[in-house]
């Protein structure tokens, strides 16, 4: 199973421990032989300063930390450790790729290993060298747990640095302005990043102390064509619609409407998720803080065939069959449905009986993008075709450049307030400053009040070393300095925002290019180095992140037959139903295959897993990956298609 994460190698999978486990009170610091690291608060531990494990609290995730010393290189030393924990460890290798050198290491190499999608299970290695001795992180485990622990495995994996090594702080430094010579130097950033990772098309906004200091593009709105981007292209900026939307809430609480901590129920008496005392539990602020437990629910938005004709009320039909998987403030878990419900609910507010999308439209036009002079900003997808806007690029199945498959873009437009916005540079500034003014507009009127606003701000579940999720804003600290983004993604678009209070200084990111979601957080490490003078290091995490993403996709094709083997799918029914996915088709057209929803037809590919089973795979630019594993039983042809914490199956249609 191929799990992508915000780390781009970081998969995980499961060993029984062999020895009793203690229990962590809280995140506690852990030292071995030549590493410290962050175990944190609900994770077991085992092992010695040698080898030490630390177990996820289901029981069935591990992540091991091994000293080798002396080792010859990184596959020596991961070899090592794996035969140490685990004797015995035979998976086959699928991807190498060396990772960027920092936080005192030297050398830093990833591994993962192949695995078959029935054992829902991840395996990864990393190696970090400091001189002659080296750390490896394992990490084994099952898929579901990968999945809703991944907010505490990346504390874990993040906090891992040499013994010994002083963290660098930016502590008692006065930020730099953003002069001449510093937008230069992040312009000349953005341009090589953009060569290396093959992105087509960049827009970039910078602000510092209420002034608008540069605003532009880079490379094209569509490759092939001669069009340039500007300040003014129009992107998807995706998920960064939330931190919109949670700053028209806060503009309804500033007027009294409701508080944050109101039931739902009390507001919006039909909203339910789950059983009743769920329902009952959840507050207005856990719609948008990511910490209900609420699993990703992404495949029926992708598959069961919604468009943008799709009603908005689908939303709440869909939150009230899921369940979350973890307690209320346990664990970082992402959910779109949970903030779509978030922004209709506030639109019901202020327009009660409006049809749900409606209200949402005309609230967020009235309290957010009109007092913000956000004239651009639309959620209107044709609309924003018609002006001036960027198309959505990807890697094809061979790794080439290419227009994405957008049309899966539409399929979350039910859930809009979560992620359907389209905006530019010179909009999203415009927002970006009324957060580091804290809600005082440029003519110098107070639009929101400073608590309200800021609000959104504080910590609801932790993310990371020194990050947490707030509500439709992420928190993150680096070498002692806060700051808050919030990331926007789909096929083909991928944005940041970024705002810097103590320096007064913001920023926006927006790509055209899938690969372009690996410049943003190097973007922000680049920026506080140029106001911060700190150690240059975001160049080598685009170069390492180009690599890995490069063998990804030579791994990936690998395993892929494309067009698709002719027996395989001379064996597939023509017609398969689910009762959560709705309909897929298959078609052979010019002797390739296709399956379709009736909103969208993509080609397919073919792959034969490591325990014999077979699937078949999206082929599409954008969108080449998601498998549909033959799973015939019972005298009917099947398909079973799986997220983290989801399985879905097909039958054949009679």
């Amino acid at each position: 199973m191929r799990v992508l994460t915000c780390l781009a190698a970081l998969t995980l999978a499961t060993m029984p421990a062999t020895a009793p486990a203690v229990e962590a009170a809280g995140n506690t610091s852990q030292k071995t032989a030549n590493a410290t690291f962050t175990q944190p608060a609900g994770w077991s531990l085992k092992g010695d300063p040698a080898a030490m494990t630390i177990v996820a609290p289901e029981g069935d995730l591990e992540l091991s930390f091994v000293d080798v010393p002396g080792a010859a290189n990184a596959a020596a030393a991961v070899a090592t450790a794996w035969q140490r924990q685990y004797p015995g460890f035979n998976r086959k290798l699928e991807i190498t790729a060396p990772a960027a050198a920092k936080d005192g290491w030297e050398e830093q190499v990833n591994f993962s290993y192949q695995t078959s999608p029935a054992e829902h299970q991840v395996a990864t290695a990393y190696a970090y060298r400091r001189g002659s001795n080296w750390t490896v992180m394992l990490g084994k485990g099952n898929a579901a747990t990968f999945e809703k622990r991944l907010g505490t495995a990346v504390l874990a994996l993040g906090s891992l640095r040499p013994a010994g090594y002083t963290v660098e702080s930016f502590a008692g430094r006065t930020p730099h302005r953003l002069d001449a010579a510093r937008i230069a130097a992040l312009k000349q950033f953005v341009t090589a990043s953009m060569q290396e990772l093959e992105v087509a098309g960049v827009s970039v906004a910078l602000i510092d102390h209420g002034k608008l200091v540069f605003s532009g593009g880079f490379g094209v709105k569509q490759v092939g064509k001669p069009d340039k981007v500007d300040g003014d292209t129009l992107f998807m900026v995706a998920s960064n619609t939330k931190g919109m939307s949670t700053l028209m809430l806060a503009k309804l609480v500033d007027e009294g409407r409701f508080k944050w901590t109101d039931k739902v129920t009390a507001i919006y008496p039909s909203f339910r998720l789950g059983s009743d005392a769920t329902t009952a539990s959840v507050e207005m602020r856990h719609l948008v803080c990511a910490c209900t437990g609420l699993p990703r629910r992404d495949y029926p938005d992708i598959l069961a065939g919604s468009s943008i004709t799709t009603p908005a009320s689908t939303t709440f039909r869909n939150l009230a069959a899921t369940e979350p998987t973890s307690k209320f403030g346990e664990a970082f878990q992402y959910n779109n449905l949970m903030a779509a419900a978030a922004g209709y609910v506030g639109g019901q507010v202020l327009y009660p009986g409006v049809e749900l999308g409606a209200a949402y439209d005309r609230a967020m036009a009235e309290k957010v993008w009109g007092p913000l002079g956000m004239t651009a900003t639309t959620l209107d997808a044709a609309k924003a075709r018609r002006g001036n806007h960027a198309t959505g690029h990807g890697a094809d199945i061979d790794g080439r450049l290419a227009v994405a498959e957008e049309r899966i873009n539409t399929a979350f437009y039910f859930e809009r307030p979560a992620g359907a916005a389209w905006s530019s540079a010179n909009d999203m500034i415009k927002y970006v400053e009324n957060e580091i003014t804290e809600g005082v507009l440029p003519n110098g009127k107070r639009y929101i009040g400073a608590a309200n606003l800021v609000e959104r701000r504080k910590p609801n579940v932790p993310l990371g070393e020194h990050g947490f999720y707030g509500m439709g804003l992420m928190g993150e600290k680096t070498a002692d300095v806060p700051w808050y983004h919030h990331g926007g993604g789909l096929i083909g678009f991928h944005s940041d925002l970024y705002f810097i209070p103590d320096a007064k200084v913001g920023a926006v990111l927006l790509t055209n290019t899938d690969s372009g979601a690996a410049m943003r957080a190097p973007f922000i490490r680049r920026l506080l180095e140029l106001l911060y003078d700190g150690k240059p290091e975001a160049a080598a995490s685009i170069k390492a992140a180009s690599g890995s993403i490069k063998a990804g996709r030579i791994a990936e094709r690998k395993t892929l037959t494309f067009p698709a083997d002719p027996a395989t799918a001379a064996g597939l029914a023509s017609r398969y139903v689910s009762s959560d996915l709705g309909t897929l088709a298959f078609t052979r057209k010019n002797g390739q295959l296709f399956a379709g929803n009736g909103v969208w037809d993509l080609p397919m590919a073919t792959r034969v897993n490591a325990d014999g089973s077979k699937s078949v795979v999206t082929a599409a630019t954008g969108l080449t990956g998601i498998e549909f594993v033959i799973a015939d039983a019972g005298g009917k042809r099947g398909l079973v298609i799986r997220d983290g914490q989801h399985e879905y199956r097909y039958t054949e249609a009679p």
